[in-house]
């Protein structure tokens, strides 16, 4: 398997409770987030979610999908999400949520590897399209996300 290892941080001219609303709903990526296709609760967590299964289905603008399972393994409101992913990825997301002064900053740290036979075959000749096209989701995310609170995306990398 190829590992990579991803942070992507935005910075939002909004207070960190809306953003968090908007990340913890995943469901409701697809409407927001271009390059999610479908992000749907399999399964119901327990007190305070963890325990949640959500089947995701990726694309941007190479021409492939991927999808992929997460489970929610820890929750705390509102400053942390993470999840444990398996399918065509494997490994562990985490947002990070911080506030100040009116400007909430979300780190986005992604660690996985493919499971994907022609994607790890051709990992060492394509690891920076797929690293960039890793960069072009996040990207349409954070303007997403700015659009839908109607706020100011101040930077994103």
């Amino acid at each position: 398997m190829a590992e990579y290892a991803f942070l992507t941080t935005w910075l939002l001219e909004s207070p960190r409770e809306p953003v968090w609303e908007a990340i913890h709903d995943q469901a409701n990526w697809p409407s927001w987030w271009r390059g999610v296709e479908e992000a749907e609760e399999v399964t119901p967590g327990v007190e305070g979610d963890v325990g949640t299964v959500s089947r995701m289905v990726w694309k941007s603008l190479l021409p492939y999908r991927v999808e992929f399972e997460v489970t929610t393994t820890r929750v705390e409101r509102p400053t942390l999400l993470e999840g444990h992913a398996v399918g065509e990825l494997e490994g562990t997301g985490r947002w990070r949520f911080y506030e100040q002064d009116g400007v909430t900053a979300v780190l986005y740290e992604w660690k996985v590897a493919t499971t994907v036979p022609w994607m790890n075959r051709l990992a060492p000749l394509l690891r920076p399209a797929f690293e960039w096209n890793h960069n072009w989701v996040m990207a349409r995310g954070g303007e997403g996300i700015a659009n839908l609170l109607g706020c100011r995306l101040l930077a994103a990398d």
